[in-house]
């Protein structure tokens, strides 16, 4: 006789907070993951981007160039760049290391609030406010874009790449005051969205249904960021960032 196989086990959702970053930089604009998620970026309405240990709680280091708030960052494949764009309308490309500005990218009408690298990490495409999209070159000293994408009806708020297409975001929900971000669970299970009432929902792709509302605090979530590989969150609110784990997580040398 043949016993019945077991139910595979779900997927496990981080809920038990194990770090708060106070990041320093005013209100954070974005929080992202590096592409192997051992870092995370954030950005902030005081000009500066940050780079973090998120687990330790660890600075490492803070990059100053934009005129106005940071809106958006991104990391290369390699970890040897980052980009970003704010409110003064331009797009930065920064050495990771020495923390300085290899290129300043101008060009859009309004905002960046979005910036992405190509898998190469060549190209840098930027979502606007101005409802385009700009792919700028990063090893070209040519100060205007290689492409733009005028398509958009809307401002563009996000903007994902893959082989050979560009998917853009546009605004119009019924988020009127904010930007706020969503993104998928690392095994891709769950829908994980921001939300102006201080939680972040877990929504199951296949279902459709609620599969948890986690409260983080007071104000709203602003941004998210899920670790590419394992159940670890990212959340912002306010001016500090905070770091969730499933629950038999367990810290290397408690939590706080």
């Amino acid at each position: 006789m043949a016993f019945p196989e077991p139910k595979p086990r779900g997927p496990e959702l981080p809920q038990k907070r194990v770090k708060t970053l106070d990041c320093g930089q005013g209100a954070v604009r974005a929080v992202r993951f590096n592409v192997d998620g051992n870092y995370c970026l954030t950005c902030g309405s005081d000009k500066t981007l940050k780079l973090w240990n998120p687990l330790r709680g660890t600075l490492l280091r803070t990059y100053s160039g934009h005129g106005y708030e940071v809106l958006d960052a991104a990391g290369s494949f390699d970890n040897s760049s980052l980009c970003s764009g704010g409110g003064d309308k331009a797009v930065v490309l920064w050495d990771v290391a020495s923390g300085q500005v290899v290129r300043k990218f101008r060009g859009h009408a309004g905002k960046v609030n979005t910036v992405q690298f190509n898998e190469e990490a060549t190209v840098i495409l930027s979502g606007s406010i101005d409802s385009s999209i700009r792919c700028w070159d990063c090893r070209s000293r040519r100060p205007e874009p290689v492409q733009r994408l005028d398509e958009a009806r809307d401002g563009i708020s996000s903007v994902k790449v893959s082989d050979h297409e560009v998917l853009a975001g546009y605004s119009g929900h019924k988020n009127q005051e904010y930007k706020l971000d969503c993104c998928l669970s690392e095994r891709d299970t769950h829908v994980v969205s921001c939300s102006e009432d201080g939680k972040v929902y877990f929504w199951d792709l296949v279902e459709g249904a609620l599969a948890l509302a986690l409260p983080v605090g007071p104000g709203v979530v602003q941004s998210l960021a899920f670790h590419p590989t394992e159940p670890c969150l990212l959340t912002a609110v306010g001016g500090s960032v905070q770091c969730w784990r499933e629950e038999a997580y367990e810290a290397e040398g408690g939590t706080s």
